[in-house]
């Protein structure tokens, strides 16, 4: 397999790449010098922002590829997705990674992140179960990656001895998974009085767990679609050839998980009787968000996948994941506070939304290296089958 480090590093991409990462680090330094209060428009009314809504919130449910492709593949047995498990669970763990990393900028006392865990746990809290989970499967998503990297540093003995713990390490991410991505919408369960009826419901929890398996799904088959160019010549032969099976497969199951939510989604307002609310403003927004990127989506995933339509399923995908950002923004920040006067209303500043991109550069960056060094398109030849 051939790799990038011969290449010119005066590449636009790599030029882009250091103007994102040195403008983060302007605004990194200006953060941790000057305060919450000099980069971000955050106050007493609206004190989580974009770095929450975006980076933790979507972060963690497009990292949800990891426990649905693995646990397809190694609890199920779905074998013919196995080429697809080591790029989820990479993007897995590369989005937690970034979400414990992007934490360190809302946190207002950065080196207090670890009390909640360690020094004084507050065991009846959602962000404790939340913290809690999110350590922990950062920790099993750590040990899942691990073999890819050992196979690039040739320490064969400890590579063997981590993938015995495949089944067990995939059972416990699951477990983790489930609790957090549900927690994390349990967290605004405790504000009713804030977000707007048509998205705030007792089923935020299970709202924000079952979309996170399509937003997973998808994201695998979107990271999936950017990455076939530009690393095709690292890709072995059953990759290529698997590649358009584990679209086809995804598809099907983004449908199923999508009409899956959208019927809760009716559920939810139907719970409480806001059907009247779709009559206003922001019912034709939310009618929006259901219908064009969840109801619309499940459809266009069927027709995809009966007609082996795959163009049509890469950018359903893509739709898919817009729908799930789109989502975790309407009911963190626009239905947020929506009684508040427009005057009062959160918006990021320009220097919050630098630091979410700088995170997001970081992220690729990083994805960057370690697909053109490591084994995650192809197989190493000393483990050839060996799975």
């Amino acid at each position: 397999m051939t790799t990038e480090t011969n290449k010119s590093l005066m590449t636009p991409a790599n030029i882009i790449t250091g103007i994102f990462l040195a403008i983060g680090l302007v605004i990194t330094v200006l953060r941790f010098t000057k305060g919450l209060g000099y980069v971000t428009n955050l106050d007493q009314n609206n004190p989580w922002g974009v770095w929450i809504s975006f980076d933790l919130l979507c972060g963690v449910a497009l990292a949800a590829g990891g426990y649905t492709t693995s646990s397809a593949c190694y609890i199920f047995g779905m074998k013919k997705y196995h080429s697809a498990v080591r790029p989820a669970i990479l993007t897995a763990f590369l989005g937690y990674a970034l979400v414990v990393f992007a934490l360190h900028y809302d946190v207002g006392r950065p080196y207090r992140l670890v009390y909640p865990l360690f020094v004084s746990p507050g065991t009846t809290s959602l962000l404790f179960e939340v913290g809690l989970c999110v350590f922990l499967y950062v920790t099993v998503l750590a040990i899942e990656f691990s073999p890819a990297m050992f196979e690039w540093l040739g320490m064969k003995n400890l590579r063997n001895k981590i993938h015995k713990l495949t089944l067990a390490l995939t059972v416990f991410g699951v477990v983790l998974s489930t609790l957090h991505q549900s927690s994390l919408g349990a967290l605004y369960i405790a504000a009713p009085s804030k977000i707007h009826p048509l998205w705030y419901s007792p089923y935020l929890a299970v709202l924000f767990f079952i979309s996170s398996i399509p937003a997973g799904l998808s994201m695998v088959i979107f990271e999936g679609t950017l990455a076939h160019k530009p690393w095709h010549h690292m890709m072995d032969k059953t990759h290529l050839d698997e590649h358009e099976g584990v679209i086809l497969g995804f598809a099907r199951g983004a449908s199923i998980a999508l009409a899956a939510y959208f019927c809760v989604k009716i559920v939810a307002v139907g719970y409480d009787n806001n059907w009247h609310y779709l009559a206003t403003g922001w019912g034709a927004w939310w009618l929006v968000e259901v219908l064009g990127f969840v109801a619309l989506p499940s459809l266009l995933y069927a027709i995809g996948s009966r007609e082996k339509n795959i163009k049509l399923i890469k950018w359903t995908a893509a739709l898919t994941v817009f729908g799930i950002i789109l989502n975790r923004f309407n009911v963190s920040i626009v239905a947020f506070n929506y009684t508040l006067p427009s005057s009062q209303r959160y918006f990021p500043s320009l220097m919050e939304i630098g630091v979410s991109i700088f995170v997001v550069t970081v992220g690729v960056t990083a994805y960057r290296f370690i697909v053109s060094r490591m084994p995650i398109f192809f197989e190493h030849p000393d483990y050839k089958d060996a799975h």
